[in-house]
């Protein structure tokens, strides 16, 4: 499916609000059985939702292609693809964009489908339309480190450093919070994009998977209208504190050091492929919430060389990225499945649009800052970059700061 074979519905009857029609999709996609994704992208005015008619469809166990003539879709990738976390791909058979209010973009094949006269009709009774429960995710809580469990693992990851295993490794940990009275997954969606503008936010929900919401300030792979390929590296985090900004932001030698780890691993991907011709700028101290990070942008222009598959190449040499993983890659996970003792699932993994309706653009960003619902309580995911300088208390508290990003609409 391409991005040209698609069509525009209007929109049945009267149009209501956004956040309306938001809703009646998603409670069409729940009622059915159907995974649904709702974002918006970083900068942006106006979120978008991808539906698909086929549930069985969307697990592909496969990363995405991201060539023009690739299926467009929505991706939520987990951070090792899994009979417990599949990695899930949702066909875009039907995408609203609050931009065009008055329509829905719908794909060739969906057009032959039954389901969307049910949409239709669906949609044009608001009046008469249950919004269903978020799908729960089947998988049990995942095992919590207090704070004594998490600087322990911060003690062998720094001695693994010392002793040459690895030369860096990024150990996390999960907590808990419990969901507040008459909580609301869409509004906290909506809250999400009220306070981080400039983040890609989300909002997942799947038979299998569970339901996720996130606000992710990391770019994984991007290929733009321009065919432009677009990665970073972003690592090394301080709390905006009173006066501070990231023009008179000054770093420690431990977070400028982590940093060109992770810059000097997106150029030896494009070493692998033998890619020579990548602008590199930065690094430079960037916003993220209530956060700063160090951030390299790189840049590859395609229509002038010789790599039609660059974009899905790199997503493959990329995830898991030394950024959530470590260096040497595959040492650092082995250290992660040895020692940090529970399942990220989805947290660390990547998700975005694919190959998007009216402009083939495909931005893919790195799970980041996100958390699960659960039917009363909320699961939450931070980790840290360790290098031979770290101090386990200081990271502990980086990954507290980094956990009231999501967390933030709890306490709303």
């Amino acid at each position: 499916m391409s991005t040209s074979s698609r069509r525009a519905v209007a929109w049945p009857g009267p149009v209501p609000a956004v956040t309306d029609q938001l809703r009646l999709l998603a409670a069409f996609a729940l009622q059915s059985g159907l995974p649904v994704a709702l974002w918006r992208l970083p900068n942006a005015e106006h979120p978008q939702l991808c539906l698909s008619f086929s549930a069985e469809d969307a697990f592909t166990g496969l990363p995405p292609a991201l060539e023009p003539t690739a299926p467009a879709g929505f991706a939520f990738f987990p951070f090792h693809d899994s009979d417990h976390n599949p990695a899930l791909f949702l066909p875009a058979d039907v995408v609203f964009s609050a931009e065009r209010p008055h329509e829905l973009d719908i794909s060739d094949e969906a057009h032959l489908s039954s389901q969307l006269s049910d949409l239709l009709v669906f949609i044009s009774k608001p009046d008469s339309c249950d919004f269903v429960s978020w799908y729960v995710s089947p998988q049990p809580i995942p095992h919590i480190a207090d704070q004594a469990e998490f600087s322990a693992l911060v003690t062998k990851g720094v001695e693994a450093i010392e002793q040459g295993a690895v030369v860096k490794v990024v150990p996390s940990r999960a907590a808990t919070r419990p969901l507040p009275p008459a909580f609301d997954t869409l509004e906290a969606f909506e809250e999400l994009q009220r306070r981080y503008p400039r983040a890609f936010v989300s909002l997942v929900s799947a038979q299998g998977i569970g339901t996720w919401l996130g606000a992710t300030p990391e770019v994984l792979v991007e290929i733009g209208e321009d065919g432009r390929f677009c990665t970073m590296a972003l690592a090394g985090t301080q709390p905006i504190v009173d006066g501070l900004t990231p023009q008179n932001a000054i770093w420690r030698q431990k977070e400028i050091e982590e940093q060109a780890l992770v810059a000097r691993y997106v150029v030896s991907c494009f070493k692998q492929l033998r890619l020579r011709e990548y602008t590199e700028t930065g690094p430079r101290t960037v916003a993220a919430g209530e956060l700063l990070h160090l951030r390299t942008d790189f840049s590859v222009n395609l229509r002038q060389v010789p790599f039609p598959t660059l974009g899905t190449d790199m997503l493959r040499l990329l995830h898991p990225t030394s950024a959530v993983g470590g260096m040497p890659k595959q040492a650092a996970l082995t250290f992660l499945h040895q020692h940090e003792h529970y399942d990220r699932a989805y947290y660390s993994g990547f998700l975005g649009p694919v190959n998007l309706p009216q402009t083939g653009v495909s931005r893919l960003f790195v799970n980041l800052r996100c958390l699960q619902v659960r039917p009363t309580q909320a699961i939450l995911y931070a980790g840290a970059g360790l290098t031979i300088d770290s101090d386990p208390l200081r990271e502990w508290n980086e990954t507290e700061l980094k956990l009231r990003t999501a967390g933030a609409v709890l306490d709303t």
